[in-house]
């Protein structure tokens, strides 16, 4: 067989149907018992981050696939739920449903001496199975390894309540009546003290840095639909940033003014958060605002600035690292140093393997995967060709290097991208 394409979430559904649609033979592996990826509710006994008021931050119409549109009676911001069954809807519909194997875990893939690729798990029965492929696309996304601070603060192990992070949390109708600590202020940080705090007796946000909070919607239309207008489109990086922080003054005025630390950096210099709930769960005192974790002492948590609160769980909502078990040592999307792919999907020197959705946008990711998927497909197809290596690596230098200059070289620093420059990239290759 040709392809493998390693899990079948939004990314490994848009890579299949752009391979179906070139009629190229593959087959779609993923380890859970149906597709949607972090989107599909986890059933009993799994992980998953796909807590019960996940909802889409991005606009319906921007987040769905090239000619498949989300139902009319979909909100705008469609729950997990809505989002899960319409992508299953589109595996069904395109026919790339028939390609995917359920319940198969992929725990090894090996280059060959011929360049082939080998790749092992086990099937739905338990049973080991290994196949040989011309090529693997990774599509099985990021957020699966906890991110955890290592060290702990000290005192958590006789820290009486439960320490757990957000990949753990389902709801919080689990923590009615009880005190409880939320670490964090991205997006999943929000959501769940937001939830939290119509079921809990207190909810407390610790904050370490501050973070740009943004609503979904300024002046009346979704901030990624903005983003797309060709006005903004034809602003440098500085007149967007002077655009959207006052918008934000106007909107929300200072965040000091809520108890939160104010950002130490310019917009768009760092991942944003979208919420149209959290500082106005702070106004209405459901939500408590305190700075970083210092220490545990017994059933307490003690803050950097010398308060303490009483509490029966902290939920770290501090993101995921990139996890790929299953690839080889010094693969270049690994858990260690930045991510460096060519065109954030293919890594020089290791021909026939690619990575799809392995992307941070500030907005709608779905335009994003979909281009890399064509391109792969074209590429699997012989109508598009690789570069030599040394020009891919001096195209990974080039990117690096702005990357670091505008966030800072950080894992997710490297795969920050923006929509509209990015697709870009693809346009001239997939003749659009």
């Amino acid at each position: 067989m040709r392809v493998c394409v390693i899990g079948a979430g939004l990314s490994g559904l848009a890579v299949a149907r752009s391979l179906k649609e070139r009629g190229i033979d593959f087959v779609c592996l993923e380890k859970s018992s149906d597709v949607g990826g972090i989107w599909r509710r986890p059933g009993a006994g799994e992980r998953g981050p796909g807590y019960e008021t996940l909802h889409l931050n991005t606009a319906k119409q921007l987040t769905a696939y090239d000619g498949f549109p989300m139902p009319e009676e979909y909100p705008l911001y469609p729950r997990h739920s809505q989002f899960a069954a319409y992508l299953r809807s589109f595996a069904e519909s395109t026919g790339v449903l028939d390609h995917v194997e359920l319940r198969t875990e992929v725990t090894s893939v090996r280059r060959e001496a011929d360049g082939t690729w080998t790749v092992a798990g086990r099937d739905a029965s338990g049973a080991p199975v290994s196949r040989r492929f011309e090529h693997v696309v990774v599509a099985s996304g990021h957020h699966e390894k906890p991110a955890l601070p290592d060290p702990l603060p000290p005192g958590a192990d006789s820290f009486t309540g439960t320490i757990l992070h957000s990949l753990d949390f389902h709801s919080g109708a689990d923590f009615a009546d009880r005190h409880v600590v939320v670490v964090g202020l991205g997006a999943s940080a929000v959501d769940i003290a937001a939830d939290l705090s119509r079921h809990a007796r207190q909810t407390v946000l610790s904050v370490r840095r501050g973070l740009h909070i943004v609503p979904k919607q300024l002046f009346g239309k979704s901030v990624d639909e903005i983003a797309e207008a060709p006005w903004w489109s034809e602003m440098t990086l500085a007149e967007q940033r002077r655009f959207v922080e006052q918008a934000l003054y106007v909107s929300r005025g200072r965040l000091a003014d809520y108890g939160l630390p104010e950002p130490d950096h310019p917009v768009f210099s760092s991942a944003v958060t979208l919420s149209d709930e959290i500082l106005s769960r702070i106004r209405h005192g459901a939500v408590t605002p305190k700075p970083a974790i210092a220490a545990f002492e017994g059933e307490e948590v003690v803050f950097t600035d010398g308060t303490r609160v009483a509490a029966d769980a902290v939920v770290h909502c501090t993101g995921f690292r990139l996890d790929f078990p299953f690839l080889p040592a010094g693969c270049p999307a690994s858990s260690e140093g930045p991510v460096e792919l060519y065109r954030r999907v293919v890594p020089p020197g290791a021909e026939g393997l690619y990575f799809v959705g392995l992307v941070r946008p500030v907005g709608a990711i779905t335009r994003l995967v979909e281009a890399q998927a064509r391109w792969v497909a074209g590429l699997v197809d012989g109508e598009d060709v690789l570069p030599p290596a040394d020009e891919m690596r001096a195209e990974i230098t080039a990117y690096l290097g702005g990357i670091t200059e505008r966030y800072g070289l950080t894992q997710g620093a490297s795969i920050q991208v923006d929509v509209g420059a990015y697709l870009a990239e693809f346009r001239e290759a997939l003749k659009v």
